[in-house]
């Protein structure tokens, strides 16, 4: 998988400010940090979501241990 480093991202942000000019660069940044924080919210709530259905599953499965022993 390729890194992105310094050099790559300076070269990303010197054509943003001459495609958008130094006036809209800022509000650009704003929308994709709100962007990513988004995306980072959905993410985290769907894998506490899939811990969640992984904790359940083993309550289950123990339960059904503890019947059987019962029995």
């Amino acid at each position: 998988m390729p890194t992105i480093g310094w050099f790559e991202i300076l070269i990303v942000v010197a054509i943003a400010i001459v495609v958008l000019g130094p006036k809209d660069f800022p509000l650009m940044l704003k929308k994709a940090g709100s962007w990513i924080g988004t995306a980072k919210r959905y993410i985290n709530d769907i894998q506490n979501e899939v811990s969640n259905i992984d904790i359940d599953d083993e309550k289950i499965n123990e339960i059904k241990k503890d019947n059987k022993k019962d029995e």
